[in-house]
């Protein structure tokens, strides 16, 4: 599986943008557009990945769904940590998960 850089950097020359052009378009809490130098390290893997608020703006300006974002991420979707379930649930989920990412190796 290919990193969030990875991922970003794929779609983004996939749908024929400049990193200055998303960097434009994916705006952070405060209403301002990340950098490209920032964009440029997140698509190298030199930063973090970056907060719930920026992933989402990632999802919907790159059409990628969020929650392959999360995934490649290290990441549970917000809806998913805020869930209310038992241990039993959750190992269950687990469990059939890692089947059906075993079937494919």
């Amino acid at each position: 599986m290919p990193s969030f850089g990875e991922i970003i950097s794929e779609k983004r020359k996939e749908i024929g943008i400049s990193q200055k052009e998303l960097s434009a378009q994916i705006v952070k809490e405060d209403g301002q557009p990340i950098s490209p130098q920032y964009l440029n390290d997140l698509e190298r893997d030199r930063r973090n990945v970056p907060d719930e608020y920026l992933i989402e703006q990632f999802s919907k300006v790159l059409l990628i769904p969020a929650e392959q974002l999360y995934y490649c991420a290290g990441e549970l979707a917000p809806d998913m940590k805020e869930a209310d379930v038992d241990e039993d649930l959750v190992l269950e989920a687990y469990t059939a998960f890692r089947k059906v990412i075993n079937k494919q190796r």
